[in-house]
């Protein structure tokens, strides 16, 4: 594909501006579209604002398939479905009686899967960084999706470890309540800082409300189950936590979850049964329990108490098998259910999907009968 004197003058103004990575992502979509059979792409300048397209910061004639199109370009760093509800009024109506028709395309170097969604469902075309293309052409309708790119994945993942989990924990956990940020913070356990970040990127995927301003300003979870489908969707990416198996002779599942919460008390050992075992209890699914989930914060009390279960390390036809906690934060809103603390159900259900075997099917139903969104 060559580009024209025109196109190649505006896309040289673009890299001479202060938005250098715009030029670049205009060459990389140039670049996408030359890999595509019988595609010819020619940048244009921008018309005035009585044509529309005054908030466009490139326009793309493009040919395919033996359809005209015009595109009228957004280029940003990244693309989050706030970013994109309030950019796709801009170019709506926009029409040049001597153009093609036209379209509007989103270039991004990371656009995230909600802004995806958004932007598929209203029919935007988009391209990132990461080699995903969509271009809802009559006749050439193309859509490549290709993993987020490396610099966005670790910005959205960083959201779902650490201390900022446990903002979402408490979050999804009291998601019926308007809540300001001192508040969430103590129940969180974290400081008022860390409850700002994480309220900060969460505005970015629209899925807060918020009411008042100043000290007084609340907000409340609006999306929770959007909220816990990405969380889901994290965990399943994420290296998975330590694991210890352990067989702990003449005692059955139910036993078992009786002297294991006997024996950590005693020792005063913070610890949470998570898994098929807490499901159990919260949502009845399975009728016959064969191990025993728990999350254990290490450390020589829960050494002792292992060893007073005569809890032996196996490789196979474990019944017991420790998560190894990084830090009491993971233990937050735990509940006790006839002397045994559990992990609480959005704990739970992360836990199970993770699982194999019958562990998805029982997250699925725990979700529907106890979490409820």
């Amino acid at each position: 594909m060559m580009l024209g004197s025109a196109s190649l003058q505006t896309v040289e103004n673009m890299a001479g501006s202060r938005n250098t990575h715009k030029s670049l992502l205009l060459r990389q979509f140039l670049d996408e579209i030359e890999q595509l059979p019988d595609a010819h792409a020619r940048v244009v300048r921008t018309k005035g604002a009585s044509s529309g397209y005054d908030h466009a910061d490139a326009v793309v004639d493009l040919t395919i398939a033996g359809k005209s199109v015009r595109l009228l370009v957004e280029a940003r760093k990244d693309a989050y479905p706030r970013d994109i509800r309030q950019g796709l009024w801009r170019y709506s109506g926009a029409t040049d009686g001597g153009a093609p028709s036209v379209q509007r395309l989103f270039l991004a170097e990371s656009i995230s899967s909600g802004a995806k969604d958004l932007l598929r469902h209203e029919r935007v075309a988009y391209c990132d960084s990461g080699g995903s293309l969509f271009l809802p052409i009559s006749g050439a309708y193309i859509y490549i999706d290709k993993p987020l790119p490396k610099v966005l994945e670790k910005a959205i993942g960083s959201v779902f470890s650490g201390r900022r989990a446990q903002v979402l924990h408490a979050l999804l956990t009291t998601h019926q309540e308007w809540f300001g940020v001192v508040d969430m913070a103590n129940r969180a356990q974290v400081a008022p800082s860390t409850v700002s970040d994480v309220l900060a990127e969460l505005d970015r995927f629209d899925w807060l409300e918020s009411r008042g301003k100043g000290p007084g300003k609340e907000r409340f979870l609006r999306e929770p189950g959007a909220l816990l489908d990405e969380w889901e969707r994290q965990v399943s990416t994420s290296r998975a936590a330590t694991l210890h198996r352990y067989y702990v002779p003449g005692l059955d599942a139910g036993a078992l979850i009786d002297r294991l919460a006997e024996v950590l008390n005693v020792h005063q050992a913070s610890y949470a049964v998570t898994a098929e075992a807490a499901a159990q209890h919260y949502a009845p699914f399975l009728s016959v329990l064969s191990q025993v989930r728990a999350r254990l914060f290490p450390g020589a009390d829960v050494d002792a108490a292992l060893m007073e279960l005569d809890a032996r390390n196996v490789h196979e036809g474990a019944n017991l098998v420790v998560i190894e906690t990084k830090s009491t934060g993971e233990l937050l809103f735990r509940q006790q259910a006839g002397g045994v603390w559990l992990a609480s159900p959005i704990q739970v259900y992360l836990d199970l999907s993770r699982g194999e075997g019958r562990a998805k099917e029982m997250a699925e139903h725990l979700r529907r009968e106890r979490i409820g969104f």
